[in-house]
């Protein structure tokens, strides 16, 4: 058994498909396929139920899975100690992003990262902070940025809270209470809304506010993504609740939207987490062009 097989069974496993894995792995399938048979041959289990059309991990197949995993991690890791070691940072960065994120400019963040460290391979991946989190804890990611309700954060990472946001109500420039100096959430319940999915932070944000204050409200359409939320507000489909500090630069430039400070409206705090189990040199890097010092 040698670690290209096990990347082999990874690739499989994840594209559920030999053809498409092969192509991930850069080899011709008949090789994939051969090496593949061999370590079934040397385990003396199948890991692979096959047909013609489908292919799934069998028990003894899903089993493997999480040893191969754990031991390309170990190697890739290894890897990467033995370069940090002599000063240099290599390898790979996960890094997991809100689309609200506004406590830091992450491009502008990815700029300077790679600048100071071109050999690491930064990937990026978008998601709801509940998402960003777990991966986190599961090793999938290296650090994310992250927006959550006031005083809730993620547990079995590390966090650091980056900055703290008061939510504005967004409303067409045409409605009743554009140009309107504050409004109350007692004031907007009866209102249309525009907001997030149900069960994502984003959402839970404002679900609380409103019923701490005692009220209910009517959310009509829920969006994924914050562009496709301003626009229908924009067409006057509702209104919505958004955090100021990323809402702000796009209506100044949007002659369809118009913001409300709310006076008891929902609050977030930004915040970096990163893995609490020994972060590597790439996450460490990250961290220092951030100015922030891990725990030892």
């Amino acid at each position: 058994m040698d670690l290209q097989q096990l990347r082999y069974v990874v690739a499989v496993a994840e594209t559920r498909n030999f053809t498409r894995a092969a192509e991930r792995c850069f080899v011709v399938q008949s090789s994939l396929s051969h090496r593949i048979a061999a370590l079934e041959r040397e385990l003396g289990v199948k890991l692979f139920a096959r047909s013609s059309r489908r292919v799934e991990l069998t028990d003894a197949g899903e089993a493997f899975l999480t040893g191969a995993r754990e031991c390309l991690a170990a190697a890739d890791r290894a890897v990467v100690d033995a370069a940090a070691a002599t000063g240099v940072v290599r390898g790979r960065l996960a890094v997991g992003v809100i689309v609200t994120t506004a406590a830091v400019d992450v491009p502008e963040l990815l700029q300077r990262y790679r600048a100071r460290y071109p050999d690491v391979r930064v990937l990026l991946r978008a998601g709801g902070s509940y998402e960003l989190a777990a991966a986190i804890r599961k090793g999938e990611l290296d650090i994310a940025f992250l927006g959550l309700p006031e005083g809730e954060l993620p547990t079995g990472v590390e966090t650091l809270a980056l900055d703290h946001d008061q939510h504005v109500l967004v409303v067409p420039t045409g409605h009743r209470l554009a140009g309107a100096p504050r409004v109350t959430l007692e004031e907007i319940a009866e209102e249309t809304f525009v907001d997030f999915m149900d069960g994502t932070p984003a959402r839970t944000q404002s679900d609380q506010a409103f019923t701490a204050a005692g009220l209910t409200r009517d959310v009509a359409y829920e969006a994924g993504v914050a562009e496709l939320i301003t626009r229908l507000i924009g067409r006057g489909l509702g209104v919505g609740l958004l955090p100021s500090a990323f809402i702000r630069p796009l209506a100044a430039d949007d002659p369809e939207l118009a913001l409300v400070p709310v006076v008891d409206g929902p609050r977030r705090v930004e915040c970096l987490a990163w893995s609490r189990f020994n972060p590597t040199p790439a996450t460490r890097a990250l961290l220092d062009v951030l100015g922030v010092r891990p725990r030892p």
